[in-house]
């Protein structure tokens, strides 16, 4: 599926400009996900409610964010290298998010609780999703989809 957003970016409501054509996309699968995972914000948010969760309320499933950074959290490094450990993230003394490192050594990951997803589910939903690289499989195989529909449509190769 491809389309493009009706508006031009705006901090703080990715929801509206790209949470319609993500809603096509998921919809428009031959089955729905039990699942979805976002290149997005949850309960981190200026308005408690980013992109993840919006997108899996529409969709009534559940959801998680994964981002590189906090938007508003507070962060900390996990407690230790090994793959698994985390530390929460917080905002206003509440936990919104989790800093989960997925590859001994490497840099976490935020994990954000989106739809109907609590903080440990996220984490591990998200760790049980690594396979080679430090993000979720279903996350880089999106973002090759999209690189390969780019350069097929500006006419290189991918």
């Amino acid at each position: 599926m491809q389309g493009r957003s009706g508006a031009a970016y705006q901090p703080g409501l990715l929801a509206l400009r790209e949470g319609p054509l993500l809603e096509q996309a998921v919809r428009s699968l031959p089955h729905l996900p039990e699942i979805v995972i976002a290149n997005a914000t949850g309960r981190d948010h200026p308005r408690a409610a980013g992109l993840a969760l919006h997108l899996g309320a529409v969709l009534d499933l559940p959801s998680i964010g994964v981002t590189d950074r906090p938007l508003l959290a507070t962060d900390g490094e996990p407690l230790g290298a090994e793959r698994g450990a985390s530390s929460p993230l917080l905002h206003e003394g509440a936990e919104v998010a989790l800093l989960v490192r997925t590859r001994v050594g490497a840099r976490p990951l935020v994990v954000h609780p989106g739809w109907r997803t609590d903080l440990d589910t996220a984490a591990s939903v998200v760790l049980a999703a690594i396979r080679r690289a430090r993000t979720p499989e279903p996350l880089r195989r999106a973002r090759r989809e999209a690189r390969q529909a780019r350069a097929a449509e500006e006419g290189g190769t991918g």
